[in-house]
């Protein structure tokens, strides 16, 4: 595996177990607004960040190359409100996006074709993470932040499984 390549995707894993631990510190901002249905999805979303990074984990082994795992950043602890807490995870998956389109391009340069497999994985996974942030986005706009709209929205998040 090309060298470059190679740390880029360790690179990866460790986004991915930052975004993992980004929206566990979202989760404990929605519970301390006694929002518990926002929280159970946005720790629901840290177990999918935590198997993406897994992932890429597992494909490094397979491959032979070493897997170097980095110190992960604090993610922030406050949020405005819980509609900022959203659109803070939307803003975070177009970054997500956008770093696995350059891990994508970086593996086709490099006639990478294991990689390019797993990276059209993540690529979709992407489109559907930015559509479910944005209709939460989007709901929330429609609602004011103390009514009755966002306990329903609530109980909602609370059946992501």
């Amino acid at each position: 595996m090309n060298k470059k390549l190679q740390d880029a995707l360790n690179k990866q894993i460790n986004n991915e177990l930052y975004s993992a631990y980004l929206y566990l510190a979202m989760a404990a901002y929605c519970e301390s607004k006694s929002l518990p249905g926002l929280s159970h999805w946005l720790k629901v979303q840290a177990k999918e960040e935590t198997a993406h990074a897994m992932k890429f984990f597992e494909f490094l082994n397979d491959r032979g190359a070493r897997v170097i795992l980095q110190a992960i950043p604090q993610p922030p602890a406050e949020f405005a409100s819980t509609q900022d807490v959203f659109e803070k995870t939307l803003e975070h998956e177009k970054k997500v996006t956008a770093m696995i389109d350059r891990l994508y391009a970086m593996a086709q340069e490099t006639n990478d074709n294991a990689s390019e497999v797993l990276l059209q994985w993540f690529i979709s996974e992407q489109v559907e993470e930015e559509k479910n942030a944005t209709m939460i986005v989007e709901t929330m706009k429609m609602i004011k932040p103390d009514s009755a709209a966002l306990i329903m929205l609530d109980r909602e998040l609370a059946k992501r499984e």
